[in-house]
């Protein structure tokens, strides 16, 4: 089975038990309104995964979870509907807006007119970096940990660290166990985290320490690091008209010792 083949029906498993644990998440947490761009916006996920997840990147960007502007309209992790469409060549597809979904927060798809900032700032450095798509995705694979929106009542964005331990566990670990799989078939080499949540989601699934590499389920090491976040809500990345968050993850990019 090749590699794009691999990667959708991993994302498929995890969509799967992501999907199940909805009810659970409504009902016994602040979030008001879980959704699955894995599930709804499938259509466009497959073809991100189809498209470029076969073209030898081993560095593995690992977003947190899905923002209501981006990857919860297109199915693309950080992706805006620009870069998924004139970047990335998402084809559209319709998409229906989940029965369960906010009424603030409704699924438009690829022609949703408001971008989501974070994206615009990630995707735009990484092909103003690498210069075209196909260069990109040599090196670089984009991904989130967790797939699923999570809103509270009145539409704020939740992310899993604002969530009780004891519900979030069983989703969390099979997000854990999605990277691990993403990580062999990709035969990845070096993690960034956008962010350190996410940097210490995948040094707790590779087993590694607070520093120092992670190590793989056939033993092979992998180094875990971090990013800035490009929120807007983060000082770090407004700090010095956006540039000093540029050349952090330019840094991140370019240092290591796999390069």
């Amino acid at each position: 089975m090749g590699v794009e083949k691999r990667l959708i029906e991993a994302a498929k498993r995890l969509s799967d038990i992501c999907d199940k644990s909805i009810p659970v998440l409504e009902k016994k947490t602040i979030v008001a309104h879980a959704t699955n761009p894995l599930d709804y916006a499938w259509a466009h996920h497959e073809q991100y995964l189809s498209k470029w997840g076969g073209k030898g990147a081993k560095t593995l960007l690992l977003g947190m979870n899905p923002g209501p502007w981006g990857m919860a309209q297109t199915g693309i992790p950080f992706g805006s509907t620009e870069i998924a469409r004139d970047n990335l060549q998402i084809k559209a597809h319709k998409l229906k807006t989940p029965d369960n979904a906010h009424p603030k927060r409704p699924i438009i798809g690829l022609g949703m007119e408001r971008q989501e900032i974070s994206g615009q700032r990630l995707w735009s450095l990484l092909f103003q970096h690498y210069e075209s798509a196909e260069s990109v995705f040599s090196q670089v694979f984009v991904l989130n940990h967790c797939p699923l929106l999570l809103l509270g009542e009145t539409g704020k964005n939740l992310t899993p660290d604002n969530l009780p331990t004891n519900i979030m566990k069983p989703i969390l670990e099979a997000c854990d166990n999605h990277l691990m799989e993403i990580i062999e078939i990709l035969q990845i080499e070096r993690i960034i985290g956008v962010g350190k949540y996410a940097e210490k989601r995948a040094r707790m699934a590779l087993g590694a320490g607070k520093t120092g590499p992670g190590e793989t389920i056939t033993g092979r090491e992998i180094e875990i690091t971090s990013c800035w976040h490009p929120s807007p809500a983060s000082p770090l990345s407004n700090r010095n008209g956006g540039a000093d968050w540029r050349e952090n993850v330019k840094q991140c990019l370019e240092s290591g010792k796999f390069r």
